[in-house]
């Protein structure tokens, strides 16, 4: 069992987030990277007792300066706010970072399905990040999270006027993870990391149809959602339609089965327990 701090990056976001509620409810010393710590988030983080920094992903040295003295470091990039070039450069600023401080153990979250040369644009910049991640020095465990529940919320307001809007057929099962899920899971490879150093583990929680969707949706709300399937052809951004082109042709291949019997000490959130958690209280 790791003893050192833990550096968690982009701390206040929705991956960051969840891995850093984790942490501390297994009692984890932690240090957050955050862009702003006079933030409203970033001040509750150091209310309880986490160690807060100021830094970005793309600056090589407010990285290696968080990442001193750290037992592991959990990474994350984006490239919906600067573009895929800038997440490339935010990956290399964080193996550059970890290797110049010897960080004894990286746990980067990419995507599921970046490693099927699926032609999506965000899952290839992450595979250029993983790629030279594998071939560096840093000791590393690369999870793969598939489509999380909660970007369901991007359509909150349809879903409760009754439709979920999907561009897929009613009864093709789409792979998706609980946040928390991604939380409490790489809260366990940070603090618990030989079993899991270099390796790539693809996470889901759940994998309903947009049929089952609407059915759960319609029980937390107490009326009817029903699944509208918006063509492929509607999906203007280049990005979003490739990644829909994918999700509706190979998709995601995580044996949800076999990886939810190999970790029975994660929660593992059905897509129903969500929908009643999130929407139940909008009735």
């Amino acid at each position: 069992m790791v003893n050192e701090p833990i550096l968690v990056l982009a701390a206040t976001g929705g991956q960051g987030g969840a891995v850093t509620d984790a942490l501390l409810g297994r009692g984890a010393r932690l240090r957050a990277l955050v862009r702003d710590p006079q933030r409203r988030n970033a001040r509750e983080l150091a209310d309880k007792g986490v160690e807060v920094v100021a830094g970005s992903l793309s600056d090589r040295g407010s990285l290696a300066a968080a990442m001193k003295g750290m037992a592991g470091v959990f990474a994350f990039t984006t490239p919906f706010e600067a573009g895929l070039d800038a997440e490339v450069a935010q990956g290399r600023a964080i193996l550059a970072a970890a290797r110049d401080e010897g960080v004894p153990h990286l746990v980067f979250s990419s995507v599921a399905g970046a490693d099927q040369h699926s032609g999506v644009p965000h899952f290839d910049s992450k595979a250029r990040i993983e790629a030279e991640l594998v071939s560096g020095e840093v000791p590393y465990t690369i999870l793969g999270p598939t489509y999380f529940f909660d970007n369901a919320l991007g359509g909150a307001e349809r879903i409760r006027s009754g439709v979920l809007d999907l561009p897929m057929p009613p009864d093709r099962p789409l792979h998706q993870l609980a946040r928390p899920d991604l939380g409490a899971f790489a809260a366990e490879v940070l603090l618990n990391p030989a079993p899991y150093v270099g390796r790539r583990i693809e996470l889901a929680s759940d994998a309903p149809t947009p049929a089952q969707m609407a059915a759960a949706l319609s029980a937390a709300l107490g009326r009817e959602v029903r699944h509208e399937h918006v063509p492929l052809t509607a999906i203007s951004n280049p990005d979003m339609h490739a990644m829909w082109t994918f999700l509706n042709g190979p998709g995601y291949s995580v044996d949800i089965p076999a990886l939810h019997d190999a970790h029975p000490e994660i929660p593992w959130t059905d897509f129903a327990d969500w929908a009643h958690g999130t929407f139940a209280g909008a009735r």
